[in-house]
């Protein structure tokens, strides 16, 4: 799947953005970038149309080309998963769900729950050239935090969600979520330190329920991984004219850094796991590094010789995030 946003998102937006100055669009998505630095949440600088407009401009691409990453792995690790329903948790403008259309096509019952209106009506403004699914899709505007059940859905995703709330919530709400889950669950943070320490929790709260891990980690047993160290991931994507001018940027690309946790119900859990490559693979004439998690739950430096030429093959194609393949 390409990381681009979907041709008719594209349209819906350049048909939003008719008529409104950039630079005003800019200055507002500037400070959401810099309150979501600072730690801050969609709340205190989403508030209107205009906001939620410069946040499409400025973060959605992004969030969209992680999402539709990790929704791509999950299509490919479990290909007799086909979910029919989605519940789009702390929904935004909506990204998730349309990377979620984009990897499964059959999706029929979708809802975007958020408790933010702007994004809200975004999202109903998006979907207009969207799928049939996105357009009839039901809205609940609604506090994560304050429900006591959220519909029950084959797929549960909570992308940038876990961010906005406060940490004595975080574990009840990770519970509702894996509540309402029939299949797979979708948690997607920032790839910083604190987006990761947000995972790490949920990760073990929800083993301890009886979930199964998917991805990123090839194993069950607690994350090797060791201060300053964290698990995350880049996705590159290409900017457009408008997202450069939103950003304030030169470059025609962007990195977007992510963490990630998937789970499953027992029916969909994986017989077996292959090592992930948890850095860029370092190339050197002796040969290639990979540092991986591997599934007996450990983190392992890992040489692959030059001279072990059908290795060597494989090694090259890897990436920073891949599963190796490798014996």
């Amino acid at each position: 799947m390409t990381p681009e946003l979907p041709a008719p998102l594209r349209v819906a937006i350049d048909r939003l953005l008719e008529g409104v100055t950039r630079k005003g669009l800019a200055d507002r998505a500037g400070r959401i970038s810099e309150t979501y630095r600072k730690g801050g949440t969609s709340a205190s600088v989403v508030t209107d149309a205009d906001e939620a407009m410069a946040y499409v401009l400025a973060r959605l691409p992004a969030t969209y080309a992680a999402g539709i990453r990790v929704l791509d792995e999950v299509a490919d690790l479990v290909p007799a998963f086909v979910p029919t329903s989605l519940l789009d948790a702390g929904a935004g403008p909506g990204g998730a769900s349309w990377a979620a259309l984009e990897t499964w096509s059959g999706l029929k019952d979708v809802t975007l729950l958020d408790s933010n209106r702007s994004f809200l009506d975004m999202a109903t403004a998006l979907a207009a050239e969207g799928p049939d699914a996105l357009k009839s899709a039901r809205q609940i505007r609604a506090d994560l935090t304050g429900q006591e059940a959220f519909p029950t859905a084959d797929l549960v995703v909570a992308s940038y969600a876990l961010a906005e709330i406060r940490e004595d919530k975080q574990a009840a709400l990770i519970a509702a979520l894996w509540s309402a889950c029939t299949g797979v669950l979708v948690l997607l943070e920032p790839g910083t330190p604190a987006g990761y320490s947000r995972l790490v929790a949920a990760r073990a709260d929800l083993t301890g329920q009886g979930a199964q891990i998917l991805a990123p980690c090839p194993h069950g047993l607690a994350c090797p991984l060791v201060e300053p160290d964290w698990c995350h991931f880049r996705q590159r994507l290409p900017r457009s004219r408008d997202h450069r001018l939103a950003k304030g940027a030169e470059l025609a690309f962007e990195d977007e850094k992510f963490s990630y946790l998937v789970v499953v119900r027992d029916y969909l859990a994986p017989a077996s796991a292959e090592a992930r490559v948890l850095a860029p693979p370092q190339a050197a004439k002796p040969g290639i590094t990979l540092k991986l998690c591997t599934p007996d739950g450990q983190v392992e430096t890992r040489q692959v010789p030059r001279r072990d030429k059908p290795a060597h093959a494989l090694a090259r194609r890897l990436d920073w995030g891949d599963t190796t393949g490798l014996a």
